[in-house]
């Protein structure tokens, strides 16, 4: 008689089973074709309270179960000043998942909100620097955080529409500041459709945005951008179900020979400078 699983063995069996294709596929083959992982790392996910970076938390879990080259994880809660109800959510749903994660404080709210700089500029500056400085502290060599495929596309749309450029999001990223340190985004190839319906499929209730002043401030500005961009690809996808995939695949196909003009290391480069080295 085979035994009755437990609800974090249910959530746990959906992701790698019902949500294979959705989740653990991609997972796995952005940690392959990105080399975000290597023996011996120790890396700290960071956990912001979000059905991103909490997904993105079991399925290391999973990785660190079946993985044949050994590496180290920390599960690391920065809390920037949150109100007592979404610390108390992060903490239950860490327990519901039973995700050990390492809970530090931080007083980044109340020191953006009383700055005469952009508070949203100055938070997010002071949230990556916490996080490298507590990861170094734990013996990390990296940090891991929860951006999939579509804030990589949205990215993208919103530089070219808002911010006459294109750039995105890349898989990974040596940390300036931090010597010996690095970023990576192990959830680059996964849709956020298919975390939706993970969340939706196990009941599960994470944070949405904790932050007491962005309706405020230029980020709640950005953010209406953000809806406008995630709007907009919705709109297309209906007559295009590929649209994402489509845009995502794209920014691996940069064609730099039909572009007027790139950007590299800082330096713009024009099309003319090879131009009359090459004939159509």
């Amino acid at each position: 008689m085979s035994r009755e699983l437990t609800r974090v063995q249910k959530i746990e069996q959906s992701m790698i089973r019902k949500y294979r294709k959705e989740l653990w596929a991609p997972f796995l083959n952005a940690i392959t074709t990105y080399e975000l992982i290597q023996p011996h790392d120790r890396i700290a996910v960071c956990i912001s309270g979000g059905k991103d970076s909490m997904c993105m938390a079991k399925l290391f879990q999973e990785l660190l179960r079946r993985s044949d080259f050994p590496f180290e994880v920390v599960y690391l809660v920065m809390d920037p000043g949150y109100n007592r109800v979404n610390r108390e959510r992060i903490e239950e749903n860490a327990a519901i998942l039973e995700i050990p994660i390492q809970i530090f404080e931080t007083e980044i709210f109340r020191i953006a909100n009383h700055s005469d700089r952009n508070p949203c500029y100055l938070c997010a500056r002071m949230r990556r620097g916490h996080l490298y400085n507590k990861a170094k502290e734990l013996g990390c060599n990296k940090i891991a955080l929860g951006h999939h495929l579509n804030d990589v596309i949205e990215t993208a749309l919103m530089s070219m529409m808002y911010a006459s450029k294109l750039e995105t999001l890349i898989p990974k990223v040596h940390s300036t500041n931090f010597a010996g340190m690095e970023l990576i985004r192990p959830l680059y190839c996964i849709k956020e459709e298919a975390i939706l319906n993970w969340c939706r499929y196990n009941d599960l209730q994470f944070i949405q945005c904790a932050c007491r002043f962005t309706e405020q401030s230029e980020q709640g500005h950005i953010s209406s951008k953000r809806k406008e961009v995630k709007d907009l690809i919705a709109a297309l996808k209906k007559d295009n179900p590929e649209i994402e995939g489509n845009i995502f695949r794209s920014l691996h196909a940069v064609q730099l020979n039909t572009f007027p003009g790139y950007k590299r290391d800082g330096v713009l480069h024009s099309f003319l400078e090879t131009y009359d080295d090459h004939t159509d």
